[in-house]
């Protein structure tokens, strides 16, 4: 090489490719990347000469008073020199004159973008230039240059890693599917178990209270019929309080049938929650599987949290109760967990507001119409069911986390119980799940469910 040419061809370093295993979020920076800068006024039989000393270089970084220009790939030289005529024709051109010849569409990445997100650029471009490599800018902002084939092998080995993880996920969501079908069964069983014997003593209690109601007639028309009663009847009435038997016993029955009625509904309940979908969804009714699972939840409420309804005339509803009632208890522990974390922390405050409103979530529902947004629907009637808190609300990172837990790619991530609801709501049922959210007034759900 000529001694003038010398300081303007630097040589090409191998930089990158640790040995460390690649992984999901594995960028750029893993990679090996070649350093080899040239500036534009080197001619092309130069740098052919390096490339064929060097033949796994992918490219020339071209420079310009040691600034980047662009990029020129072996591929693209040599075709130049292997056309007719192409070695008298460009061996002793510039290359600023071929590289205004052979300029083309450079994908430029920063080398903190994630090899799969890499991949996706590549493979926008046009076919003729899916083989060209990549310009990869290093945060000293200097440039290196990435072989299109170890992106492949990468993007290939990380796919393969994803297939894997996505594999066990899905044995692993098997597994506790079953489980979760299993314990349901369980749970359901066990409440048939209790619910019979609550069956018994709410059946009985009318024929009890009937029963004493008459003892008690009987024993006052022995009284009247025979005012004077002998002391050992007197002493025995003394003895058991019978004036105040005879005002609790009517209570105690009452209590009873309250107690035996609430435990009914919470076994009832609990059988809904645990309920098995079929294979096609079924009418239910709405507003009772809200109010059982208003009932689950009541003991985390605490006599804190009020809950509010405002139910609308709702036909009977076309879907998966089970899968519908996973989705009410998702959304309102979501509500309850918000309200209790913001009750604990305004009571460690020391300006603590002695007036602050009461933690409340209201549940409204009702038919409304989308017809002004799909006309062409051929029912554009939907039920609305909005589940509104009054906490703290989210800030912007915190919705976005939302929406993006809602995308099928975070999914395969991580999954969620707010991601699952909005899959159940609109791939099991053809429906819409949105949220609003704002900073110190609170958050609302509203789930519509198409009526057909």
């Amino acid at each position: 090489m000529p001694q003038e040419f010398s300081s303007l061809i630097s040589q090409p370093v191998l930089s990158g490719g640790s040995d460390r295993d690649l992984g999901l979020e594995s960028t750029l920076q893993e990679l090996p990347m070649y350093n080899f800068q040239v500036e534009i006024s080197c001619t092309g039989a130069e740098v052919a000469n390096f490339f064929e000393k060097y033949p796994l270089l992918p490219g020339a970084i071209l420079l310009e008073q040691g600034k980047f220009m662009g990029m020129i790939s072996r591929r693209r030289l040599l075709e130049f020199l292997v056309r007719p005529y192409g070695q008298e024709l460009f061996t002793q051109k510039s290359l600023d004159v071929l590289y205004s010849y052979a300029r083309t569409a450079i994908v430029l990445l920063p080398d903190t973008t994630s090899i799969l997100t890499a991949i996706q650029h590549t493979l926008r471009r046009s076919p003729e230039l899916l083989a060209e490599p990549i310009v990869v800018q290093t945060a000293a902002n200097t440039y290196r240059l990435l072989d299109i084939h170890d992106l492949n092998i990468a993007a290939w080995q990380i796919q393969g890693i994803e297939t894997q993880v996505r594999y066990e996920r899905s044995q692993a969501q098997m597994i506790q599917n079953d489980k979760m079908a299993r314990l349901g069964r369980l749970v359901d069983g066990v409440a048939h178990e209790i619910l019979d014997p609550v069956g018994f003593i709410w059946g009985n209690l009318t024929y009890i209270s009937n029963y004493s109601q008459d003892l008690l007639k009987l024993i006052a028309a022995y009284e009247q019929d025979l005012p004077h009663t002998s002391q050992a009847i007197k002493h025995i009435k003394e003895e058991i309080e019978f004036d105040f038997l005879e005002q609790d016993l009517s209570k105690s029955l009452a209590s009873i049938r309250t107690g035996a009625e609430r435990l009914k509904k919470l076994v009832t309940s609990l059988q809904n929650f645990c309920h098995i979908d079929e294979v096609h969804p079924k009418p239910i009714d709405l507003h009772a599987c809200i109010d059982s699972i208003v009932l689950l939840i009541k003991s985390r409420l605490k006599g804190e949290i009020e809950v509010i309804k405002h139910y609308g005339k709702l036909p009977p509803v076309s879907c998966f109760m089970g899968q519908l009632n996973q989705v009410l208890m998702n959304i309102l522990s979501q509500a309850v967990d918000a309200l209790l974390n913001e009750a604990v922390r305004q009571k460690f405050q020391q300006n603590y507001p002695p007036t602050a409103a009461k933690p409340q979530i209201k549940i409204t529902t009702a038919v409304i119409s989308l017809a002004a947004t799909k006309p062409d629907a051929p029912d554009s009637r939907w039920v609305s069911v909005c589940i509104a808190d009054n906490g703290p609300g989210m800030s912007q990172e915190s919705q976005q986390q939302i929406i993006e837990f809602f995308s099928l790619e975070k999914w395969a991530d991580k999954e969620t119980s707010l991601g699952m609801s909005y899959r159940i709501i609109t791939a099991r049922h053809g429906g819409q799940l949105k949220f609003r959210s704002q900073l110190g007034v609170g958050t609302e759900f509203e789930i519509l469910l198409p009526l057909v």
